[in-house]
C-alpha cells in the first residue's frame, strides 16, 4: 500500500487525465501511468479506463476511491497535528465555493488567512449548489459554502441571507416600482437558472405556488444578466451576484422575506483538520464582521 499512489490516483481523476495529474504533481506522464499500472498489478483489477476524451473510472475503481480519499485525508490531518503539536502551522484546505463568493467574499477571506497562516494553502474548486454538496459528501473538498438548507449529512453554519432581487431594463414598465410581487411578474417572460445552479428561486416560486412563464433556462449568471440587458426577460438573482450591472439594468426588491440563506458545510465538525478549523473559523469571523458593516 502506497500513499502516494493513492494521491496520484485522485488526482488523476479530479484533473481529468494523465497529463494534467502529472503537471499538478510534478511528475511524468509515465511516472503517472507506472503508479496507476503499480496499483491495477497489486489489486488485480483496473481501476481506470483511458480514451480518447480523457479518463474515466472503472466500477471497480469507484469503489475503492472513497477509501483512497478517506486515507489520505486522515494522513493529511495526522501531519498538521504533528506540525500543530511542534507549534507549526501547515496543511492544505480544499474549498467548494461559487461565482458569488469567489467574486465578493473569498478575496478578503483569502487575503486575511494567508496574513495569519501563510503556510497553510488553499485550493479552490469552484461549481454550482448540488455539486459542492456533492464534493463534500465524497471527500473531493474539506468544506464548501452551500445555500441552505443543504444535505442533512452535512453539519453547516449560517453566514448571511442575501437578498433577491428582480432584475429588468430601465425602460421596463416595472423599473419605476418600489417593490415588486410575484404577482406582478405573472404576464412576464422569465429567464430561470437550471436546476441546481441556484435552487432558492425554485424555491420560493414553489413556496408561493407560483409558475412563471420560463422561456429560456440558463446556468451562468452573467449570461442571464446579458439576456435582460438585451430585452429578453426578467430574472431574479441573489444580490451579491448583482455588482457592476451594466448601466441599463435595474434592481427591485420583491415584496416579502425573500432570501438565499447562505453558509458554509463540512462533513463533521469534531473531525476537521486543524488547518479547517483554522479557514473555517476565519471564514465565519470575515462574514461577521463583513456583513456587520453593510
Amino acid at each position: 500500500m502506497s500513499l502516494s499512489k493513492f494521491e496520484v490516483f485522485v488526482t488523476v481523476i479530479e484533473s481529468g487525465s494523465l497529463t494534467r495529474a502529472g503537471e499538478v504533481l510534478g511528475l511524468t506522464q509515465a511516472a503517472i501511468s507506472h503508479a496507476i499500472a503499480s496499483l491495477e498489478r497489486e489489486y488485480g483489477f483496473s481501476i481506470l479506463t483511458r480514451g480518447r476524451s480523457g479518463v474515466s473510472l472503472t466500477s471497480n475503481g469507484e469503489r475503492v476511491l472513497k477509501y483512497m480519499r478517506e486515507m489520505l485525508r486522515w494522513n493529511e490531518q495526522m501531519l498538521q497535528e504533528v506540525s500543530a503539536i511542534n507549534g507549526i502551522e501547515v496543511g492544505t484546505v480544499r474549498i467548494g465555493t461559487f461565482t458569488s463568493v469567489s467574486t465578493q467574499w473569498l478575496p478578503g477571506i483569502l487575503k486575511q488567512f494567508q496574513d495569519q497562516f501563510p503556510a497553510i494553502e488553499i485550493k479552490l474548486l469552484e461549481g454550482y449548489y448540488d455539486d459542492i454538496e456533492s464534493w463534500i459528501v465524497s471527500g473531493s473538498v474539506d468544506m464548501g459554502f452551500v445555500s441552505l438548507p443543504a444535505t442533512e449529512t452535512l453539519e453547516t453554519v449560517p453566514l448571511h441571507q442575501d437578498r433577491m432581487l428582480v432584475i429588468v431594463t430601465d425602460d421596463h414598465p416595472l423599473c419605476e416600482k418600489e417593490s415588486v410581487h410575484l404577482s406582478d411578474l405573472q404576464q412576464e417572460i422569465f429567464i430561470m437558472p437550471k436546476t441546481g445552479c441556484d435552487n432558492d428561486i425554485q424555491r420560493i416560486f414553489r413556496n408561493a405556488r407560483f409558475t412563471p412563464r420560463v422561456k429560456y433556462e440558463v446556468g451562468d449568471d452573467h449570461a442571464i444578466i446579458a439576456m435582460v440587458q438585451s430585452g429578453l426577460g426578467i430574472s431574479i438573482l441573489p444580490e451579491m451576484i448583482l455588482f457592476r450591472l451594466p448601466p441599463n439594468i435595474r434592481t427591485i426588491p420583491l415584496s416579502g422575506e425573500h432570501y438565499r440563506s447562505l453558509g458554509i458545510a463540512v462533513p463533521s465538525m469534531k473531525q476537521m483538520s486543524p488547518a479547517s478549523q483554522r479557514f473555517f473559523h476565519c471564514v465565519t469571523e470575515w462574514v461577521q464582521k463583513s456583513t456587520s458593516l453593510q
